[in-house]
């Protein structure tokens, strides 16, 4: 009996530890989102353009 109230304790421990994740990771996403709009709002829309200059070394 007691192996089973300790299974018990265990699976909602796991099941509590699951939940804290779920919630920090929608939280993540919900601040990328909101960040993501209020630089979409302030560019106009229009976002980073990289240079092909930024991946290469010059030669010599």
């Amino acid at each position: 009996m007691f192996a089973y109230e300790l299974h018990k304790i265990t699976a909602a421990e796991l099941i509590r530890a699951a939940d804290r994740h779920r919630l920090v990771r929608e939280a993540r996403r919900a601040q990328r989102q909101a960040r993501q709009a209020r630089g979409a709002a302030k560019d106009g829309g229009e976002g980073r353009v990289h240079q092909p200059c930024d991946r290469f070394v010059r030669a010599a």
